[in-house]
């Protein structure tokens, strides 16, 4: 896991790499755009959800993405109506996303669900899944701020639901599954099996194969996320149709929490309008493995490691520099995240 050999992840990026795309469609104004553009304002504003929470504390004023550099925390949460556990479910994916409005670059740390560190709400250490158990969106934001030392100044939150029903709506995708498993569906009752080779997997057999980690581990589970979730991407921007676009749209707006206005996501599209690919520069957080005198297993980080990444993101998000990191940054592999 050391610098020099880390290989850059490109994980979980669901919303980047379906809701841009989308966006960038319904605003070219051809065909079908006023159609769209009318769903996505009623669906998405829908998903809006007001916490109280006017601006970061790390921040001296409010910002938007049309004038600032910002920051978004993507929530992909473990909850069904099975579970139906609301704001005391945990996170099961995090990412932190930091966009800097003048060059139009996008940097994505993710964060191990395991991640032991300190939780502002609990005034204690634990995993940083469990601060979504104990103050929802809101706590989760505050563990995150105070791990990386950056402002977060928006949150999308998204369930499996969304997973599944984007996938379905796009009438799967082509995967060449490694091995023969089978794990729980979405509802947490029934069984979903997959086999080994090449397939086309439905929304449920695409949840799975990104879920299960009983097999191998953690890492690999990160890289087929990576590799599913490229699949989609593509899959998703071929789509001519608008019965398709138009069931993405519910998908993600039925499954989704955001306090994010519509006026401020068409901000975005900005974000996507160089020569249509989206650049991403991925980033996670090196650590090792380590259990608790309970018998709890935690993702302990690298405390040299952590600080440089929080120099890197403090500098993209144009804010004082209070990292230590004077090491060499070209040790660092800066790889992109391209979709066409």
């Amino acid at each position: 896991m050391g610098r020099r050999r880390k290989k850059t992840q490109k994980r979980r990026i669901l919303f980047f790499t379906l809701f841009l795309p989308l966006l960038l469609v319904l605003f070219t104004g051809a065909g079908y755009g006023a159609f769209l553009y009318k769903k996505a304002e009623t669906v998405l504003s829908e998903s809006y959800m007001n916490d109280g929470r006017e601006k970061s504390d790390l921040r001296d004023a409010d910002v938007h993405p049309l004038e600032d550099n910002i920051s978004i925390l993507f929530m992909g949460i473990d909850d069904n109506l099975r579970r139906n556990y609301g704001d005391n479910t945990r996170t099961d994916a995090l990412i932190l996303a930091t966009l800097n409005v003048e060059d139009k670059t996008i940097k994505m740390v993710s964060i191990p669900r395991d991640t032991y560190t300190y939780i502002p709400e609990e005034d204690d250490y634990n995993r940083i899944n469990h601060a979504h158990v104990v103050g929802g969106p809101t706590a989760t934001i505050e563990a995150v701020e105070e791990l990386l030392d950056v402002p977060v100044d928006y949150y999308v939150r998204m369930n499996f639901y969304a997973f599944v029903d984007v996938v379905d709506a796009i009438n799967g995708i082509q995967y060449d599954v490694p091995y023969d498993f089978k794990v729980k569906d979405s509802s947490d009752v029934h069984y979903t099996e997959v086999e080994k080779g090449l397939q086309t997997l439905n929304g449920q057999e695409a949840l799975a194969l990104v879920r299960t980690r009983k097999v191998d581990s953690d890492i690999e589970r990160g890289l087929r996320q990576q590799e599913v979730l490229q699949a989609i991407a593509k899959k998703a921007m071929s789509i001519n149709s608008i019965t398709k676009y138009d069931e993405i749209l519910e998908a993600v707006g039925s499954n989704m929490r955001t306090d994010m206005t519509f006026s401020e996501m068409k901000s975005l599209i900005d974000y996507g309008k160089n020569d249509e690919v989206l650049d991403f520069d991925s980033i996670t957080l090196a650590g090792t493995d380590d259990f608790l005198p309970s018998g709890a297993y935690v993702w302990q980080l690298d405390e040299t490691e952590l600080e440089v990444v929080k120099g890197k993101l403090q500098r993209h998000l144009d804010i004082p520099v209070t990292a230590n990191d004077e090491e060499e940054e070209s040790d660092w592999e800066d790889n992109t995240y391209e979709t066409e």
